[in-house]
């Protein structure tokens, strides 16, 4: 099942935490070889899980994380206004309506549909928050599964070639992309509705854009 969760609300789910945030050094420190900061606990975190983030995380049936990915507004900090100008043309994304989504991860042995369920979730969050696009700095080999799982990104600017090759993209906010979301999921339409009515507490009409 999907989850929203903000950061500061991580110690509730203890599990489904500590799981998370070790499947991210498995993925980016060890699989991947980024220059990210492992703790002793076997923890990849870095200074944006601190500004208290909204995850969207794939919850396994036994409570473990089978993935996630992480929100920021980017009226605030970013990794993209902070590290990666030079894939904008030196040019900041800075809106109200846009929001920065990074530390895409997957569980080692997810279920296959698990990258389109948090697409899902990321277009639920958008959605239901009048936002215009997420942002978001990636692997340019990306695009062709981005598209393929129903939403691609429109590139903003690339840096480097081949296998190094990393691209900033905005992907829309759009009601008519999330029927095709739902069916790469494998996920109703209400069932998703419900997953982010019960992380909010309200119905997802009726949610206020959020500021924080």
């Amino acid at each position: 099942m999907l989850r929203y969760i903000y950061a500061d609300d991580l110690p509730r789910f203890p599990q489904l935490s500590r799981t998370m945030f070790r499947d991210r050094a498995c993925q980016f420190h060890d699989r991947l070889g980024w220059e990210v900061s492992v703790g002793e606990d076997g923890f990849e975190r870095d200074d944006y899980d601190d500004l208290n983030p909204l995850y969207v995380i794939w919850e396994r049936s036994d409570g473990r994380h089978g993935g996630s990915m992480r929100f920021l507004p980017t009226t605030g900090d970013t990794m993209i206004n902070d590290h990666f100008l030079e894939l904008t043309d030196g040019v900041e994304i800075r809106s109200p309506f846009i929001w920065e989504s990074t530390r895409f991860c997957l569980a080692p042995d997810t279920d296959a549909k698990v990258s389109a369920a948090l697409m899902l979730g990321g277009m639920e969050l958008g959605l239901a928050n009048h936002l215009s696009h997420a942002v978001g700095v990636f692997d340019a080999r990306m695009v062709r599964i981005y598209r393929r799982l129903g939403w691609g990104p429109t590139v903003l600017g690339t840096s480097g070639t081949g296998k190094d090759a990393i691209s900033v993209g905005l992907w829309a906010f759009e009601d008519d992309i999330r029927p095709r979301l739902l069916q790469r999921a494998g996920i109703s339409s209400e069932i998703s509705r419900h997953w982010y009515d019960r992380s909010f507490g309200a119905p997802i009409a009726q949610q206020d854009r959020i500021t924080a």
